[in-house]
């Protein structure tokens, strides 16, 4: 009663503290925990770093950071055979190149005062005899051409070389190769092809309607010349230039003894060889050397003609000789100047006598008759064939129109009629 009334005045506390009561005896783990207690704003900011993580250490240095000491040249041989290769073939490429600009360059200007002498204009642009490169237009890494016009007897002239590849080693010894072993593959060379097409008396209709024109029409009779075929050829070149050309499988071959004994003759009459092969044409060859490969005047197409607008003539006169790797063409600048002066002499003194013309015709009049007999012979069986579709398409009409019970009598009497022109074929055969 007195602890009672004391809690109700107010009394004096005691020393003890009181024992806790069952009810939270569930919370007894926690009843010696330590009060919250509100952290530094230094350590919260250095914790934000990690991201939650653990506080960040002192880390070791190691070589991970430097390249330099991380990787060593024997980690990039693959990358430097490659840089190596690609740097030859660069190389290659460019010395190849330069090697070929030099080879042309040095063949027009061994030639330009010839070509400048011989034709009005040269090249394919407004140039000079002084300024000879230009007159010569590269076509690609390996192949250059010139053009001529503006002269007498001739409307215009060609001119192409085809050098090595040398800027491709690779293809080069290919090529090489290839030619040891098929004869189709020739051996990659350095050459000059020349073709000239004459006027042959049709400057009416090449040269245009211009003052000064009127002359030279005037004059249409005096370039004509009678077509024939005649070359003078390089022994170790006649069998294929016989293969590849209609024109020359035409002729027979026979040697000649201005000559000399590495080149020969083709032609069609003995008579035009006396005309044509004349001494300055002889030491022109003989002074090129087997650097010469052939020079063909010729009026029949390459490839044999299949039709009838390919037997019509058209008169051509070529020439090819290869260029010598010393680059001095002093040997062979007179041949080039007689080829493009060769078609005065064939304006003047290339008329042969009717026996001679006939006989040089028998062969293409054969030729002729062959491709006739051939297109007539094509047309025979476009027509057999076209009455073959009309009588087929004659009886499958009639079928069409009977019954089953008659179509099957219909194609019993053809059977039979077929039968009976067997047995009749069998024994006239017998």
């Amino acid at each position: 009663m007195a602890d009672f009334l004391k809690n109700i005045v107010g009394g004096s506390k005691s020393s003890a503290a009181p024992e806790p009561s069952s009810s939270d005896s569930d919370f007894a783990d926690f009843a010696d925990a330590p009060s919250p207690a509100p952290v530094p704003f230094e350590s919260v900011a250095g914790g934000g770093a990690t991201l939650g993580g653990p506080a960040p250490t002192s880390v070791p240095y190691t070589k991970w950071y430097n390249v330099h000491e991380r990787y060593s040249l024997n980690d990039f041989r693959a990358e430097g055979v490659i840089l190596a290769i690609i740097a030859v073939i660069f190389t290659l490429h460019f010395i190849g190149t330069k090697l070929n600009r030099a080879k042309s360059r040095a063949w027009i200007k061994a030639h330009a005062p010839v070509l400048t002498s011989e034709f009005a204009a040269v090249g394919f642009g407004r140039t000079t005899e002084q300024d000879p490169e230009k007159l010569l237009k590269a076509k690609s890494l390996f192949e250059y051409a010139t053009y001529a016009t503006g002269r007498q007897n001739v409307a215009f002239m060609d001119v192409k070389l085809t050098l090595k590849k040398r800027f491709n080693p690779v293809m080069t010894f290919l090529e090489t190769a290839l030619s040891f072993f098929f004869d189709s593959f020739g051996a990659p060379e350095d050459s000059a092809e020349a073709i000239l097409y004459p006027f042959d008396g049709k400057e009416a209709q090449i040269v245009p309607a211009l003052p000064g024109a009127a002359e030279l029409r005037s004059k249409d009779s005096k370039s004509t010349f009678d077509g024939f075929v005649w070359a003078i050829v390089n022994k170790d070149k006649m069998k294929q230039l016989r293969e590849e050309r209609y024109d020359l499988s035409i002729t027979f071959t026979k040697d000649n003894s201005k000559l000399p004994i590495w080149a020969t003759v083709m032609s069609e009459s003995a008579e035009i060889t006396e005309t044509l092969l004349t001494n300055e044409l002889a030491l022109a060859i003989k002074k090129a050397g087997e650097l010469f490969d052939y020079i063909i005047i010729s009026d029949q197409p390459i490839d044999k003609p299949t039709k009838m607008d390919e037997t019509i003539p058209r008169k051509r006169l070529y020439l090819r000789y290869r260029l010598p790797s010393s680059n001095n063409y002093d040997d062979l600048a007179p041949l080039l100047s007689y080829f493009v002066r060769i078609s005065d002499h064939l304006a003047s003194s290339a008329h042969f006598r009717p026996e001679v013309i006939r006989k040089v015709r028998a062969v293409r009049d054969e030729n002729i008759r062959q491709i006739q007999k051939a297109a007539e012979e094509e047309k025979a069986e476009e027509r057999q064939a076209e009455r073959d579709r009309a009588k087929k398409a004659k009886r499958d009409a009639e079928l069409n129109a009977l019954d089953a019970k008659a179509q099957k009598k219909y194609l019993e009497r053809e059977k039979e009629k077929e039968l009976r022109k067997s047995s009749k074929k069998q024994t006239v055969r017998a």
